[in-house]
């Protein structure tokens, strides 16, 4: 699938979300966290039983990314599950890739201990077109936060301490050129973008997973 901001492929166990150019990606990623620069953002397809406590995850993501200029998540989602959703408002498009599991549903505040085996994660790119200072992609970044816990809490996924929130594992990662835009938050075109490409793509994502059970 191809657009104006990300192009993305499936070559399972990848799954590849290419960025126009090499722009700045704001995370906290397994694989090269931080605000880095990167050309594309990779999932990492892996099953849940080889994720033992003792299992050195960031070091082997490292090994199988090898000297690609990447950002780089895990997940045992099947990666053709992808969701790409699009959202353009006051001429900036943002546009999200989301992965949705919920085998590790968490309620935030809370902690559940989880055998192993049970490491399901939301993974979330999300593109801006503008131009961002890393102030900007640090509000942007809680503003995709914010969207995918809505499109959770709106699906009423029961824990223990009440409804799901998110997982224990989610990771999300904000990209987009270097510019002197310094704001994202509710009231910019930037972050209503975010918010609502970021929404749609989990909410779709957490349907198709509960579908699926």
């Amino acid at each position: 699938m191809t657009s104006d901001l990300l192009s993305v492929r499936v070559d399972r166990p990848w799954l590849t979300v290419a960025l126009p150019a090499t722009w700045r990606a704001l995370s906290f990623a397994p694989y090269r966290p931080g605000d880095v620069a990167c050309d594309c953002v990779l999932w990492r397809e892996v099953r849940d039983q080889d994720f033992t406590q003792d299992f050195d995850a960031v070091g082997w993501l490292a090994g199988e990314v090898g000297s690609r200029d990447a950002v780089a998540m895990l997940t045992s989602r099947n990666v053709d599950r992808f969701v790409h959703r699009r959202a353009v408002v006051d001429g900036v498009v943002a546009e999200a890739v989301a992965t949705v599991g919920l085998s590790n549903a968490e309620r935030i505040g809370t902690r559940r201990d989880l055998p192993d085996g049970s490491y399901g994660t939301i993974n979330v790119v999300v593109a801006v077109s503008e131009g961002l200072t890393p102030t900007a992609r640090i509000e942007a970044l809680s503003i995709a936060a914010s969207a995918r816990t809505a499109a959770v809490m709106e699906a009423g996924i029961p824990v223990e301490a009440g409804v799901a929130t998110g997982t224990g594992t989610d990771c999300l990662v904000v990209t987009s050129p270097v510019g002197k835009s310094g704001f994202a938050g509710m009231h910019t075109g930037i972050g209503e973008a975010v918010g609502a490409c970021v929404f749609a793509a989990v909410a779709q994502g957490v349907s198709d997973w509960l579908a699926e059970r």
